[in-house]
């Protein structure tokens, strides 16, 4: 079957295999809240991005292969509430940035833009994007065989960026960053896995840029 990113609450899976890394995209409700789950494909490790909620779930998922780490997007409770129950079954270590490490319920490490997230053999890159809260972060992942996977949080969807809550500091902070830092270094090829909803690319995105600044949202 090939990958397409469009998933339901309460629907099945979508998984995407990577000649180095296996990605399995989730929606858990109330919020429609997207959970990634990363598999190296040679060493067996795994790391999931956002222990949004359905914690029962997301522990099926996981499955007997056991799980290294859980890395929350941002400080939102959204994205949180099943994080204290996987790490406590699962024995993972929790990363979330340094600025938003106040408001989650665990958190066993931080870390900050430009260092390197490990699953396994594959690399993710933390990308900061202030904006939609101090310490959100994307998390990329350079295909040695092929385009980046770039896992944006609530910073970047399909047609725009994240909420900044009419904050016109914050949203030039976050198109600022985002246009810098994403835009400005990777591919039309990259594909974005958002925080909710569907996926998009990079490509698909770049020409509303200008838009988005525009309008201020």
């Amino acid at each position: 079957m090939t990958y397409t990113g469009d998933v339901t609450t309460g629907g099945p899976t979508d998984v995407r295999e990577l000649p180095h890394l296996t990605i399995t995209k989730v929606s858990v409700g109330p919020m429609d809240n997207n959970a990634y789950l990363l598999s190296c494909r040679s060493t067996g490790d795994q790391l999931l991005i956002d222990a949004a909620n359905e914690a029962p779930r997301l522990l099926e998922l996981i499955g007997d292969g056991g799980l290294a780490t859980v890395v929350t997007t941002h400080r939102h409770m959204d994205h949180w509430v099943a994080l204290e129950e996987v790490v406590a079954t699962t024995g993972a270590r929790s990363l979330v940035h340094v600025d938003d490490a106040e408001g989650l319920p665990i958190a066993s490490d931080t870390v900050s833009d430009g260092e390197t997230v490990r699953v396994g053999d594959c690399a993710l890159d933390v990308i900061h994007l202030v904006g939609h809260t101090p310490g959100s972060i994307a998390l990329l992942y350079r295909d040695p065989a092929g385009d980046p996977h770039l896992f944006t949080g609530d910073s970047l969807f399909p047609g725009g960026v994240g909420n900044t809550h009419q904050d016109a500091a914050a949203f030039a902070s976050l198109i600022d960053d985002v246009e810098q830092k994403v835009f400005g270094r990777l591919p039309d090829e990259t594909w974005v896995y958002p925080g909710h909803g569907k996926d998009t690319t990079l490509g698909a995105e770049r020409p509303a840029l200008p838009d988005w600044r525009a309008r201020g949202w």
